[in-house]
C-alpha cells in the first residue's frame, strides 16, 4: 500500500513553484502601478500644486521624490520584465528564417541564441554586483535610499535571465519551441 505523503509533498512543492513562478509577474505588475501613480502624482503635483500654492502664496511644494520613485520603479521593472519577455518568448525575432530551417539546426540556432542569453544574463549579475557595491555607500539625494538597492535590479535582472535562458535551452531540447512555456515555473 502506498503512502499518500509523497503525493501531498508533490503537489505541496508544485504549488511553491508555481507560486515563485508568479512572483516576477506580480512583481512586474506592482511596479507598473507604483510607476504609474508616481507619475500621476508628479503630474498633479508639477502643474496643479505648484499653481496653488503660488496663488494662495504658500509654501512650495518639494516634490522631487517623484523622479526617484520612477527610476526606481522602472530600472527594477526593466530588468525583470526583461527576464520575463525571455521566459516567455515575446522578444524581437526573426521568425520567418527560423520556422523554414531543418529541426536540427533550428534547435542548434536556438541553443546557442539562448546560451548567449545565458551568458548576457551571467555577465549582466556578475558586474551589476560590482557596480552595486561600488555605491553601496551613496544615497539618493530626495528620499536618502542606498544606491546599492537601485544597482542591485540588474543582478536581479541578471540572474532571472540566465536562468530563463537555460530553462528555455531546455525546453527546446525536449522539442518545445522558445515562448511554449507560457509560465516561467514550467
Amino acid at each position: 500500500m502506498r503512502s499518500a505523503t509523497p503525493r501531498a509533498e508533490r503537489g505541496a512543492g508544485h504549488a511553491l513553484s508555481r507560486a515563485l513562478a508568479e512572483l516576477p509577474r506580480f512583481i512586474i505588475t506592482a511596479l507598473m502601478l507604483v510607476a504609474i501613480a508616481d507619475m500621476l502624482a508628479g503630474v498633479f503635483l508639477r502643474y496643479v500644486m505648484t499653481k496653488l500654492s503660488a496663488a494662495f502664496d504658500l509654501p512650495a511644494i518639494r516634490f522631487f521624490w517623484v523622479e526617484e520613485i520612477g527610476e526606481w520603479s522602472l530600472a527594477w521593472l526593466t530588468f525583470i520584465g526583461a527576464a520575463v519577455g525571455i521566459r516567455r518568448g515575446i522578444h524581437f525575432s526573426v521568425q520567418i528564417i527560423t520556422e523554414r530551417l531543418p529541426a536540427r539546426i533550428r534547435r542548434a540556432v536556438y541553443t546557442t541564441h539562448y546560451a548567449l542569453v545565458v551568458a548576457f544574463g551571467a555577465a549582466l549579475a556578475f558586474f551589476g554586483w560590482q557596480v552595486a557595491e561600488l555605491n553601496a555607500q551613496s544615497f539618493s539625494p530626495a528620499l536618502g535610499l542606498n544606491l546599492r538597492w537601485l544597482y542591485l535590479s540588474s543582478v536581479v535582472g541578471g540572474l532571472l535571465i540566465a536562468v530563463y535562458g537555460a530553462l528555455t535551452i531546455a525546453d527546446v531540447w525536449r522539442g518545445r519551441p522558445p515562448g511554449a512555456a507560457a509560465d516561467p515555473g514550467d
